[in-house]
């Protein structure tokens, strides 16, 4: 019995839930009807979801794609960020690869003003906090107070606000289709610059500490908000008619730029032979061009100087120091892709047409060579933008960090200051010969009018 009882089966352990069978739960509600499924109507049919499967089949046919059943499941995941939010207008920004999870991306245009980020300006505010500690530190009773620094920092750049330059759309990523969405904060004019000096690898994780060097002001989710707004600003892209400025951007034209577009109705397609030839001026940019500054619009950082609280002296030693900053200035809206900066003699962006078999049916797509993964297609009315890739800027040369900034000088060389060469034994000697004489030359005058006085 004891044999017999040691030969039994032991029932097997549940196996554990795998990364597929998770996603699978997770994805479920992506395939489950809404309450009012059956009850369509006008309002219910007019809705801001893009077409994703007629723009994944365009862009399948210039090699662009990511299968059908992932872009089925994107399609679904958009459409619950669109039964949860109102929104005036939704589109597939794109999908970039993370060493651990993706970040799939969608660029919405609200309806009407949202409140600011949680987070924006806590860093301005902890700045703050730091100077005034370190003001009580020194005022402590010391005896030898030390010598406070001359050195006064630039303004730091304000950010452009929602609805404009850099922050006009709002970004929701999510690591697969069926996870929450999540709310990007808007970006920074420092975040940008400083994007600009690094090159990290996503991890998938938002809240990830960004180690590198500058360092950089935010999270894996700011760094991600910054290089949208770079990729967008540079490959975004649209045939040439598509869109044109209305009358009263005339005016806007002189004050700084236009800003605002919009479409062109008379617009009915361009043709294949415009959109594939070398010139590149069948496509034009329709995203503002970000300045080295970090915004869309230029800011002059001696604007909000108030002269009346400085000193003379304040003023004048700034002005010698620090020459008048000069206005940086982009490409205007609407510039043909043809006048882009080539890359050591290779052409920005390279146009080709789907097939040269069946041109008739064919679809013209250009490839961005500054940005690998952004691509854009055209066919009649139907055109689109997507970026898949690693977030990366080309770059002809390996990545070589950034290195530390001069040290600044201890103190102003003054004449005084310097110190000069220590005499030599000749030069002492002279020195004596002469101060004896001198000595010498005054007991013979003080004698001499000693002469005088007692002839008087």
């Amino acid at each position: 019995s004891k044999l017999a009882r040691s030969q039994q089966v032991k029932p097997q352990e549940e196996p554990a839930e795998n990364t597929e069978h998770i996603l699978a739960e997770e994805q479920k509600p992506l395939f489950e009807k809404s309450d009012n499924a059956e009850e369509l109507d006008d309002e219910a049919l007019q809705s801001p979801l893009p077409h994703i499967l007629e723009q994944a089949y365009y862009f399948e046919q210039a090699g662009i794609g990511l299968g059908r059943d992932e872009t089925y499941r994107i399609w679904l995941a958009l459409k619950q960020l669109v039964d949860k939010g109102q929104y005036e207008k939704v589109r597939f920004w794109g999908k970039i690869v993370g060493t651990e999870k993706n970040y799939y991306i969608a660029e919405v245009e609200q309806n009407a003003e949202e409140e600011a980020d949680d987070d924006d300006g806590n860093e301005e505010t902890s700045e703050n906090d730091d100077a005034k500690d370190a003001d009580d530190e020194e005022g402590e009773g010391e005896e030898d107070p030390l010598p406070k620094s001359t050195y006064k920092a630039p303004p730091p750049v304000p950010k452009e606000d929602r609805g404009t330059g850099v922050n006009k759309h709002t970004y929701y990523v999510c690591n697969h289709p069926g996870s929450p969405w999540i709310k990007l904060p808007i970006v920074t004019p420092a975040q940008i610059s400083q994007a600009r000096l690094i090159k990290v690898f996503f991890t998938g994780d938002l809240n990830r500490e960004i180690k590198s060097f500058p360092a950089y002001p935010g999270t894996e989710k700011n760094y991600l908000r910054a290089q949208i707004a770079r990729i967008s600003a540079t490959t975004h892209v649209s045939p040439a008619g598509k869109f044109k400025f209305s009358d009263e951007e005339e005016e806007a034209e002189e004050e700084g730029g236009k800003q605002n577009y919009q479409e062109n109705e008379d617009f009915t397609g361009a043709p294949l032979s415009e959109l594939v030839h070398e010139d590149m001026n069948g496509w034009v940019h329709h995203v503002l061009h970000v300045l080295p500054q970090g915004r869309t619009k230029w800011w002059n950082p001696n604007e909000n100087v108030d002269k009346e609280e400085e000193e003379a002296e304040e003023e004048e030693d700034m002005k010698a120091a620090a020459p008048g900053a000069q206005p940086e200035q982009g490409p205007p809206l609407l510039t043909p892709i043809g006048v882009d900066a080539e890359i050591q003699n290779t052409k920005a962006w390279t146009a080709k047409i789907s097939s040269n078999l069946i041109p008739q049916y064919a679809c013209a797509f250009v490839r961005s060579n500054l940005w690998p993964g952004a691509y854009a297609f055209a066919r009649g009315m139907i055109w689109e933008n997507i970026y898949v890739g690693f977030g990366h800027k080309y770059s002809t040369t390996d990545y070589r960090p950034e290195l530390p900034p001069l040290p600044a000088n201890e103190y102003t060389d003054l004449p005084e200051n310097i110190e000069t060469d220590d005499p030599t034994p000749e030069d002492e000697a002279k020195a004596r010969a002469a101060e004896h004489h001198g000595e010498e030359g005054e007991e013979e005058h003080e004698e001499e009018a000693e002469n005088e006085e007692d002839d008087d």
